[in-house]
């Protein structure tokens, strides 16, 4: 098979580094990522099939990686050398196309469930990352075991696996994954009916938490701060009252709320603000965008950065992680997944719209470049296309 392979190469991790520095994305031409042609992974036991990707995305966290800046914190998590790749529509041997779900959870290691009906991310120890008969790793895509969706083949765990829907385009299916992630945000923000939601950044995971936030909660008023022209013409489809640049949110949300500036934050503010990117900077805007007693959310990925926890504790705000995703509790009273939601909710809003362009394996400097500087060069998301490489062969 082929694979875009990330190995432990410490000169190169700090290449890219410096690299990433002068231009995003420039890790992937000098850091410790590479194409080659390798087998394919051993199936690890029962319930697991072979996957033949057709599309595959590419992740803020993804790009992280290659250019060196992401957080140590995962290196427990992870086991080298890994296929990159976890946004994944493919197929199997009988020709059903499905959808990864990525946390490799208690199921796919060999573990009992920590409650009936529990999705893979589900639990409250993590010991499971790193035991079974999986080598460590948080998901598809950082885990030597499975592989990951950036190669022409992969293995997945029966409980990972969630059927395309027939009507829906490889190119909405490719979009699914982070939708999951948006709608655990929404519903990890707790929003009250008539809530002011204020979400910073409008990428594909800033874009995707705004269709969910409009059709699985009820706020009052939801604003956008978006740096891009496309940015801003997707927020407002996807369901985003007010949409701003990002230096105009914070005034936005002054004038809707009444709030006064008391330095550089409201007296006031929104009752929920998420952060869709990650940056200290973005961390900072949502403490200081949020009203006292209210609730921050961070959905984009932070890694070691400088902030000021002193109005956290002063205004008593609330500070919660969203990762992936999980079993969810929306309004309507049933119980679900996220991955169920985010298949249901694709089928209602045109999500194939921010995958602004695909490339072969061959092309992966020029995608990871593309995906780097999106915003900029008027794209959203960038993806793999496999359909040309992956050959289906049964096993």
């Amino acid at each position: 098979m082929k694979a875009l392979r990330f190995s432990r190469k410490e000169l190169r991790y700090v290449a890219a580094m410096a690299a990433s520095r002068l231009r995003p994305g420039a890790g992937a031409g000098v850091g410790p990522l590479s194409l080659v042609t390798d087998d394919p992974p051993e199936l690890p036991g029962d319930g697991w099939h072979r996957v033949w990707p057709r599309l595959s995305g590419v992740c803020g966290s993804d790009l992280a990686t290659i250019d060196g800046h992401s957080s140590r914190y995962f290196e427990d998590f992870v086991s080298f050398p890994f296929v990159l790749g976890h946004e994944i529509v493919g197929e199997l041997a009988d020709g059903r196309r499905v959808l990864i779900e990525p946390v490799l959870g208690h199921a796919a290691r060999g573990f009992p469930l920590p409650f009936e009906g529990a999705a893979p991310a589900d639990g409250n120890d993590y010991r499971h990352l790193r035991s079974g008969h999986l080598q460590p790793g948080l998901q598809t895509g950082f885990c030597a075991s499975t592989g990951g969706g950036w190669a022409t083949e992969l293995v997945a765990h029966e409980s990972q696996l969630h059927d395309v829907p027939e009507q829906m385009s490889d190119e909405t299916a490719v979009t699914v994954e982070p939708v999951a992630g948006g709608v655990h945000a929404a519903l990890r923000a707790g929003v009250e009916d008539g809530d002011i939601v204020a979400v910073i950044g409008a990428g594909s995971m800033g874009l995707v938490t705004v269709a969910a936030l409009r059709n699985f909660t009820a706020p009052g008023s939801i604003m956008v701060g978006a740096k891009y022209p496309e940015q801003q013409d997707l927020a407002a489809e996807f369901g985003a009252d007010v949409v701003s640049a990002p230096d105009e949110l914070g005034r936005a949300v002054r004038r809707a709320t009444g709030s006064f500036m008391v330095g550089p934050r409201l007296s006031g503010g929104a009752d929920v603000v998420i952060d869709a990117v990650g940056s200290a900077e973005t961390v900072t805007a949502a403490i200081g965008l949020c009203r006292p007693r209210g609730r921050v959310v961070l959905l984009g990925m932070p890694g070691m950065i400088d902030v000021d926890l002193a109005p956290v504790w002063h205004r008593e705000t609330e500070l919660v992680g969203s990762y992936t995703y999980g079993s969810e509790l929306p309004r309507d009273g049933r119980r679900a997944t996220s991955f169920e939601l985010a298949i249901e909710l694709a089928g209602k809003v045109p999500f194939d719209k921010m995958l602004s362009a695909t490339y072969p394996l061959d092309r992966y400097r020029d995608a990871l470049t593309h995906a780097a500087e999106a915003g900029r060069r008027g794209a959203v998301k960038i993806a793999f296309d496999l359909r040309s490489e992956s050959r289906r062969r049964d096993t």
